[in-house]
């Protein structure tokens, strides 16, 4: 019965990223199973809650899975079912309810055969709060630790490639935020606040789609506050890993403005983060 179950999530996770199931949008939340109360033994409910799953009665679904939580406590259809109530409640958007159960899944059993899904499904509930860079990016960061997690501690387990995916993405949204705090101060020619947050990005995310500007507005800020050595030192990491950057275009043209050009100072911080990029990261 689990392997059916195990099936069935997966044909459902794949149809939550967009797709519903046929027939059941429009459809009233009713049992489909009517097939007592929910204080029937813990197989019966296992099995009416797959039967609502699968006919897309998400929240009889998780009536049911809970039921078994509830009536059942430690036992191994519990567990089974908490497994399915994560799923569930994640699918129906209640994604507060979705971590608990989650979280409550991975403290009970975290050395069990579901644990690398709940663990993943934990991740995709960050991922699906993630919000535009101008708003508060706490659910990137969470989605990076969770998603984290899944590498770490279930290396060999097929959720592994989207979690990497969703990290790429998770950080590229904290890096967008701290650009965008750095664009604010470079506009306030706040130029110190503004090169804290571009070095954020230089050195804690420099496989986002931000680093190019990254270092083009600190040539930008350093060569506003007459610091031209680090104007320099950026320019040159910046041509040396982005050659046809526009961004490397831009800021050589700025430096020709004082008659300068890049040149790398070998004892920058800037130089020793564009040795971390030439190797990659």
């Amino acid at each position: 019965m689990m392997k059916t179950a195990r099936a069935l999530l997966a044909s459902l996770l794949v149809l939550s990223a967009g797709a519903s199931i046929s027939g059941c949008q429009s459809d009233p939340d009713i049992d489909i199973t009517k097939l007592g109360l929910e204080t029937d033994p813990p197989d019966v409910l296992y099995t009416q809650g797959l039967a609502n799953m699968k006919a897309g009665n998400m929240a009889e679904a998780a009536r049911k899975f809970d039921a078994i939580d509830r009536e059942n406590p430690f036992s191994e259809w519990a567990r089974k079912a908490l497994v399915m109530s994560t799923f569930v409640k994640y699918r129906q958007g209640r994604l507060d309810d979705a971590l608990a159960s989650g979280n409550r899944y991975m403290a009970q059993y975290p050395k069990s055969q579901d644990a690398a899904y709940v663990q993943y499904l934990i991740g995709l509930t960050y991922s699906k709060q993630i919000v535009d860079v101008t708003q508060d990016q706490r659910a990137s960061a969470k989605t990076v630790e969770a998603m984290q997690a899944v590498i770490d501690n279930y290396p060999n387990s097929e959720y592994v490639d989207d979690a990497q995916a969703k990290i790429r993405f998770a950080r590229d949204q904290l890096a967008g935020k701290e650009m965008q705090v750095g664009r604010y101060y470079m506009e306030r020619k706040e130029y110190l606040a503004a090169v804290s947050r571009f070095r954020i990005v230089v050195e804690k995310y420099p496989n986002t789609n931000q680093i190019e500007e990254a270092l083009a507005r600190l040539v930008e800020a350093y060569y506003a506050m007459g610091i031209v050595d680090e104007a320099q030192t950026a320019a040159a990491v910046l041509g040396h890993n982005y050659p046809d950057s526009q961004w490397y275009a831009d800021s050589y043209k700025l430096l020709q403005t004082g008659g300068a050009e890049p040149r790398e100072n070998k004892g920058s911080w800037i130089a020793a983060a564009g040795k971390k990029l030439l190797l990659g990261s």
